[in-house]
């Protein structure tokens, strides 16, 4: 068995350069690879086009690198909690493309799958059309839309084993799991890390073909992006 354990996350994260496309996981604040993304800021990688289904907050998440100038392209579905991007985007320093959430998931599911394209409904008729190639399917119009071509993939998962193996919980499971294997290479932080062959296979999300680097992260801070509490009585 292939042992994908690596001992830190600079070690997890060689290779990435200047330029380069990143698939980071999370849906808003939960699930985001937290120590990944803080050696990113540390590395000073510039020029990144980020694939993401938001940026983060001005001051957590990919809201880090954003405030250092170090995305030069934001991918995403959600702009709306942090102002950092919102401002960048329209004074035009930010390269943005916006759309819709479902289609990023399928982009990268469909790299992560080998297919090189599909069809969807999706933005029909609106500017994420803009240039599309479009067809007909049951009387409905569609657009066609590309898989993504990514360097690398960070994600992060509750649990991993040292063979590469993903569980994932809750909500940290939107987009985590589409990223593994959708780029040449797929880097996963976890909060637990255990020998291969410690994890129930009926519990496995992702199986450790699909991830190349594997790290146990030191500190996951967990930030809430909205947090709601009900009135006292």
């Amino acid at each position: 068995m292939i042992n994908k354990k690596v001992n830190s996350v600079s070690e997890a994260l060689q290779g990435i350069e200047d330029n380069m496309t990143l698939l980071i996981g999370g849906f808003g604040l939960c699930g985001i690879p937290e120590n990944s993304i803080a050696e990113l800021v540390k590395k000073q990688t510039k020029n990144l086009t980020c694939v993401s289904n938001n940026a983060g907050v001005d001051d957590f998440g990919l809201g880090l690198l954003l405030q250092q100038k170090q995305i030069k392209k934001m991918i995403s579905s959600y702009v709306g909690e942090n102002a950092e991007f919102e401002r960048q985007m329209l004074s035009g320093e930010l390269e943005v493309e916006l759309i819709p959430q479902g289609t990023l998931a399928e982009r990268c599911r469909a790299a992560q799958a080998g297919i090189p394209a599909f069809f969807t409904p999706a933005g029909y008729g609106t500017e994420v059309a803009a240039g599309k190639e479009t067809r007909e399917f049951n009387g409905k119009m569609h657009l066609l839309e590309h898989a993504f071509k990514a360097d690398f993939a960070i994600v992060k998962a509750w649990k991993g084993d040292e063979a590469g193996n993903l569980v994932f919980k809750g909500t940290a499971r939107n987009f985590n799991p589409c990223m593994c294997g959708a780029a040449k290479i797929t880097i996963a932080e976890v909060e637990e890390l255990l020998p291969a062959g410690s994890i129930d296979p009926n519990e496995i999300h992702i199986p450790g073909i699909l991830v190349q680097r594997i790290f146990k992260g030191e500190i996951f801070e967990k930030r809430i992006e909205q947090r709601t509490v009900r009135k006292r009585a």
